[in-house]
């Protein structure tokens, strides 16, 4: 069976040590950032960033709320980006079933970014300088290994897991009824259709447009997943594209 994250927000203090080990195990180099008024740092994923943990701010009742979001590849079940890429590049992404990893390839260079970030209904897929598009990948080198993903390694307090996926929706379960006694409105974020499972404990929206799977006129997931799987496209046309 695939594996799984689960993402337990309401123990995530936002250290950001997930988001500094996976830049440091992908050897990724520094980015250029300034201060924008918030702790989030940089302002979005990027080239260079594949996880970010976001800070979403509120005042509640005259007290401010500070709600943390660490935000990554969901890696679905059924990728909607894996038919957009493979449309353009077929050997673009690799759908390792053992693990649940969907990996990009050096062979995503050139596929236009605007189109597989739209394919994504969590906005995650960016583009190097290169043109190669990149992303959280499960860290797979060390989940092949026996080692766990460097971002679950270093966190202090819980929040970041990752095992079978059965294992993570039966962790999942268990932590969302412990925390409805205090905050009746938490919920999973798409526990069905990805292998990264968040536990958030208020309204979605408040911890980022994409927290869940948003998709454009009034479609449903699957109608969204569906249209975007739709063998209508031409491989061909968009390969001679590219070239």
């Amino acid at each position: 069976m695939a594996k799984s994250f689960f993402i337990d927000t309401s123990r995530c203090t936002a250290c950001r040590g997930c988001q500094v080990a996976c830049k440091e195990w992908h050897e990724l180099p520094a980015n250029k950032t300034r201060q924008r008024g918030t702790h989030q740092n940089p302002a979005d994923l990027n080239a260079y960033n594949y996880k970010l943990v976001r800070f979403s701010e509120h005042l509640e009742n005259g007290t401010i709320r500070w709600l943390f979001f660490p935000d990554q590849c969901r890696h679905c079940v059924d990728p909607p980006c894996k038919g957009i890429i493979e449309g353009y590049a077929p050997d673009g992404v690799v759908h390792d079933k053992a693990t649940g990893a969907v990996l990009y390839t050096e062979k995503t260079k050139g596929v236009p970014i605007e189109e597989v970030r739209a394919s994504c209904p969590y906005n995650i897929p960016r583009q190097r300088p290169d043109g190669v598009v990149v992303k959280c990948d499960m860290c797979i080198d060390r989940v092949s290994n026996g080692l766990l993903p460097a971002c679950v390694k270093v966190c202090p307090t819980g929040a970041m897991n990752f095992g079978e996926r059965q294992a993570m929706l039966d962790l999942a379960a268990k932590r969302l009824e412990e925390a409805r006694k205090n905050w009746p409105d938490a919920v999973l974020a798409d526990p069905e259709t990805v292998n990264a499972i968040f536990l958030l404990l208020d309204d979605p929206a408040k911890y980022h447009d994409f927290a869940v799977a948003k998709a454009s006129g009034g479609m449903n997931r699957q109608q969204f997943l569906a249209k975007l799987l739709a063998p209508a496209r031409k491989p061909v046309e968009r390969m001679a594209r590219i070239g």
